[in-house]
């Protein structure tokens, strides 16, 4: 249990409207939102499951700005949000089923790669590059983006790293198009994940009561400040203090 002392309260509020403007920026808000969970003193698992479901709000806010972009892909999205609901289920059963301690010992091992794809991103992109017109690959997009949904639901770190990546590859349109594809799949994977934890899962509610609304502040109008930042300043920032948990997990354990 964390305490709901005036100083934490502000600590997590901080959190979440940074969260919420990196993830409208770059992606990767919830590599902020877990280490500042596990800071104000909840275990990894708990940490884990309150940052998935403190993050929706702030997908929802992200959706909203971009739905005008979502126009025109109405096969593309029903196709990715029907293996993603399913991907995110199974990942969220393994959460659930396997013995936390398992969770203890991969989520350094997770920090770690996340971060590194984080930190790879722009040469993600440019590896990536999307042929806008081309037909999409339909038989390497769905299972792609399946194996994506489960490891967000298991645990979801720099999630939309990996699924504009994967859009890249699979998915022939403009980047912007599909970035707001991965802003509706991320929604997808974390609305999966509030239905499943908030069943049987080590949710701290007080921690996700004051997250929710600022990750959502965050992505609709903390947004506009981070863009004015050098991308390059938060990317560092992100894959800095991700880097850094994953190692004191990984000694700590």
């Amino acid at each position: 249990m964390i305490d709901t002392s005036p100083g934490t309260l502000a600590f997590l509020v901080v959190a979440g409207l940074v969260a919420g403007a990196v993830n409208a920026a770059a992606g990767g808000g919830s590599l902020l939102v877990f280490p500042s969970l596990l800071a104000v003193g909840l275990p990894p698992l708990s940490a884990n499951v309150t940052n998935s479901i403190a993050q929706w709000p702030g997908y929802l806010g992200i959706i909203a700005g971009a739905r005008h972009d979502l126009r025109g892909q109405g096969r593309r999205i029903l196709l990715t949000s029907a293996v993603s609901v399913v991907g995110s289920a199974i990942g969220c059963a393994l959460l659930l089923v396997l013995p936390s301690a398992v969770f203890d010992a991969v989520v350094p091992v997770l920090v770690l790669l996340a971060s590194a794809v984080f930190a790879l991103q722009p040469l993600i992109r440019r590896w990536t590059a999307p042929t806008p017109g081309a037909p999409d690959r339909i038989g390497t997009l769905l299972p792609s983006v399946f194996l994506a949904a489960i490891y967000g639901g298991y645990f979801g770190g720099a999630l939309g790293v990996i699924l504009i990546a994967t859009l890249s590859l699979f998915a022939h349109d403009s980047l912007v198009r599909l970035n707001a594809l991965k802003g509706l799949l991320s929604l997808v994977v974390a609305t999966v994940t509030v239905v499943y934890f908030a069943i049987g899962a080590p949710v701290h509610w007080p921690a996700v009561a004051v997250l929710a609304p600022t990750t959502l502040i965050g992505g609709y109008v903390g947004a506009r400040i981070a863009r004015r930042s050098p991308e390059a300043v938060l990317r560092a920032a992100v894959v800095l203090l991700g880097t850094a948990v994953g190692i004191y997990l990984l000694v700590s354990g």
